[in-house]
């Protein structure tokens, strides 16, 4: 963190003490902040808190933002911009506070209405899916945190970032969105991929489906991030309709839920290998007939 301009040692008001913000609270007070309250509503954001944020107090919301020099603001992001809202309606805002946001979703247009209450507005979400636990300090290091901020914050929002172990990316306010979709679609939908293959596997009688999958997974992964389409294999890159067409008779008998996600990724990754010259047209073409039909016989 050489050259970097470090802001002061903060006080930190933690405003949601579930899995994102119990973590960057506690990797804040590694850094040297004080956080000195938190905001916890469910039981287990209360446990998590007191893992965490051992000796931290809990306290109303604006008991926390009102002993804050720097808010986390760690709420899900449909409840962020009544949030800030509500701070402003109460007079919460005080002239100088540093207010960052977890979101992915949103940049720092949504902390508009703090700013006329002279607060300094930053989006910091970091790249990572959380357990909520200590584990989750570790795998901050090196994590991208999506950053948008005024030009004039981006020295403070760095230092907040490498502080705490992570590596800043910035993001425009209007990329905002896009980038969100992103991490959703690449990890999200990698759980529900994940756990139907799993499914599959127990059904065809393996006793311990990760034990065949990850390995096979996570050199996939890896070959996508470091090739892209050029990493793909298996029969729809290969026009292999006959082998498609048995999988999904296959998944008629034993999961037409299945078949449907297996039948959306098929097309998909028929499109971008015909797109690629990975699949030629005359293989294609049969290959997306039979992907056409969405539903089950």
């Amino acid at each position: 963190m050489d050259g970097i301009e470090h802001p002061a040692r903060l006080t930190v008001g933690v405003v949601g003490a579930g899995r994102v913000g119990a973590v960057l609270g506690a990797a804040l007070a590694r850094a040297g902040h004080r956080v000195a309250g938190a905001y916890a509503v469910s039981d287990a954001s209360r446990a998590r808190a007191a893992d965490l944020l051992p000796g931290v107090p809990l306290a109303d919301v604006a008991t926390v933002v009102a002993q804050a020099e720097l808010v986390l603001l760690a709420v899900p992001d449909d409840a962020l911009a009544p949030l800030v809202a509500g701070l402003c309606a109460t007079g919460a805002w005080q002239a100088g506070q540093i207010a960052v946001h977890t979101s992915g979703r949103h940049g720092v247009a949504v902390l508009a209405p703090a700013r006329a209450h002279h607060v300094l507005p930053l989006a910091l979400h970091p790249a990572m899916t959380f357990t909520g636990t200590a584990m989750d300090l570790a795998r901050l290091a090196e994590c991208a945190f999506g950053v948008t901020t005024d030009d004039a914050l981006r020295p403070i929002a760095e230092a907040l970032v490498l502080e705490m172990g992570g590596e800043p990316v910035w993001i425009a306010e209007e990329d905002r969105l896009a980038y969100h979709c992103a991490l959703a679609h690449g990890a999200n939908h990698l759980v529900t991929l994940t756990s139907e293959a799993m499914e599959l596997l127990s059904r065809a009688g393996v006793a311990e489906p990760r034990q065949v999958l990850g390995p096979l997974m996570v050199a996939a992964l890896d070959n996508a991030l470091r090739l892209g389409d050029a990493a793909l294999t298996g029969p729809v890159a290969r026009g292999d309709v006959g082998t498609v067409e048995d999988h999904l008779r296959e998944l008629d008998r034993l999961s037409p839920e299945i078949r449907r996600t297996y039948v959306a990724l098929a097309r998909a990754t028929a499109l971008r290998a015909l797109d690629s010259g990975r699949l030629r047209p005359a293989a294609a073409a049969p290959l997306l007939d039979t992907l056409a039909d969405q539903e089950p016989e």
